[in-house]
């Protein structure tokens, strides 16, 4: 997946993304891709991705690097000329045209902001690009920068200003324009965590205010969640899943997606299917889990799923599920994660305890989960079960 650092050429004209008019969009735009593959060389980035986002809805492409997240977000721009498929934007199809007509604007993870021009003049840029009188410039300005908490910075150059103040900067020179959809190429990336999560409530807030469709791109998993109306998870080129961001989360389709989602990871554990006591039971090494999966029978393969804050500790009335050896405790004040390991099973098992909970390395755990809780998926294919 090629990013936009790896190619300075292309961040010489932040604006190339933006449209040709001036005048007011409508704000619920419905964008489509069908069958899109996108190679570079002998590499395909992208294998025959369908996308929906509809009108008014804030999607959210996440995967891990190289998946092709960025790829598909430049594709919509038009920043990258897709191999085959279509792409529809507002009912047109605008496979074929260039960035400037298809009415999208675009924030890069680098800002791309004129660095010698003040942040009034880069507000103001794309406007004066296409030719808006004075007054409607210096209102659009205004408008913007009050939404954004940037009234005192408009003199300043972008050199003069913090990572979230640059990035809503770039958030503002997009907005001001207008347009029919706009496109999150990782904006976050840049900044700190503490600036990571006051940007983040941002560009829920504007989304809410101004209704316009948003495409966003990130790894991270919270900005995913958090923003997300529709969460589509990718991997190798292709969507995995979409869905509710929580739908999604609890009902993960295939292996990749549950072990994507979630922090910590879900622990994943070899082990087949068996009957015990009348019971069907997922076991692997020192672990046995009980389950609630109609339609499946004793000796299948499998991949067990149990989510850290999903495992307890075993009190009585409950099923044992397995014991650890606690290796590493990470204690965060309202929660603590203990790593460990049962006995003779090789990876290592993470659960999430309360703040109030103790646990030292060396300390033995037994632990217990709720059988609705638990995520199988076949160990060769990956895809969930059971099978719907």
């Amino acid at each position: 997946m090629e990013r936009l650092g790896e190619h300075p050429e292309r961040q010489s004209r932040p604006d190339e993304a933006e449209a040709s008019s001036s005048e007011k969009p409508p704000k619920k735009t419905r964008c489509e891709a069908r069958g899109v593959h996108k190679s570079f060389g002998k590499t395909e980035v992208l294998r025959g991705v369908d996308l929906v986002v509809p009108e008014g809805g804030f999607a959210v492409l996440v995967g891990s690097s190289g998946c092709g997240k960025s790829t598909l977000l430049r594709s919509l721009a038009g920043l990258e000329t897709v191999d085959r498929g279509e792409i529809r934007i507002a009912g047109r199809d605008v496979t074929k045209l260039p960035p400037r007509d298809r009415d999208v604007a675009m924030v890069f993870q680098s800002y791309a902001l004129y660095p010698h021009l003040t942040v009034r003049q880069n507000l103001a840029f794309g406007l004066t690009l296409r030719g808006a009188s004075a007054s409607e410039i210096e209102s659009r300005v205004r408008e913007v920068s009050q939404m954004l908490g940037l009234e005192a910075l408009l003199d300043r150059l972008p050199k003069q200003l913090s990572g979230g103040q640059r990035q809503r900067v770039a958030m503002g020179r997009a907005i001001a324009r207008r347009p029919m959809m706009f496109l999150f190429d990782e904006p976050l990336s840049n900044l700190d965590a503490a600036l990571r999560a006051e940007v983040r409530v941002d560009i829920r807030r504007l989304h809410d205010r101004l209704g316009a469709t948003t495409v966003y791109v990130t790894h991270d998993q919270v900005e995913a969640m958090t923003l997300a109306d529709t969460l589509w998870v990718m991997n190798q080129g292709k969507v995995e899943q979409s869905g509710a961001p929580i739908e999604v989360y609890e009902r993960p389709k295939t292996r990749f997606v549950a072990t994507f989602l979630g922090s910590p990871a879900m622990n994943l554990l070899e082990g087949r299917l068996e009957e015990k006591d009348g019971a069907l039971v997922a076991t692997g090494p020192d672990v046995t889990v009980p389950i609630v999966a109609p339609g499946l029978a004793a000796g299948r393969s499998v991949s067990i799923g149990l989510r850290p804050h999903d495992l307890v500790v075993h009190r009585e009335g409950m099923t044992r599920v397995c014991e650890i050896v606690v290796d590493v405790v990470e204690a965060l004040g309202f929660e603590t994660y203990v790593h460990g390991w049962a006995r003779q099973a090789g990876p290592t098992i993470v659960v999430r305890l309360d703040g109030s909970e103790r646990a030292k390395p060396g300390e033995k755990l037994s632990l217990a989960i709720d059988p609705c809780k638990v995520h199988l998926f076949d160990a060769e294919s990956g895809l969930r079960l059971p099978e719907k």
